[in-house]
């Protein structure tokens, strides 16, 4: 494996739409995002913190995090003007691959990709 290079050619941004973006969903996700970091705000100053009140920090910094994580994904979609109103994940992708083999190993490869029904020049 360690003489086995993959080159992408010809890439391209694949932007696959996941749902409808309103509002109310741009504020829930930055709540459920703010959450997670005012969980872990409340986790690292919880730990210089003695006796029960760490459950306090913890559970603060989740409740704010999570108002400024709502208040940020409604205000940040708003000022969107319903220009971006969907949801989309995003990736990489190409036209075409090329592997690449050293060290004297492309017979050993040619064979492997021949066995699993895989055409390749090399």
């Amino acid at each position: 494996m360690e003489q086995i290079d993959i080159v992408g050619s010809d890439l391209r941004l694949v932007e696959h739409v996941t749902g409808r973006m309103t509002k109310g969903r741009a504020a829930a996700m930055g709540a459920a995002s703010g959450a997670w970091f005012g969980l872990f705000i409340g986790l690292l100053v919880g730990l210089f913190t003695t006796g029960g009140a760490w459950l306090g920090l913890i559970l603060g910094g989740i409740l704010i995090g999570a108002l400024w994580g709502a208040i940020f994904g409604f205000v940040g979609h708003a000022a969107t003007g319903g220009q971006r109103d969907f949801s989309s994940t995003r990736s990489l992708a190409a036209a075409r691959y090329d592997v690449i083999v050293r060290g004297g190993h492309a017979d050993h490869a040619r064979g492997i990709l021949q066995r699993e029904g895989l055409s390749g020049t090399a």
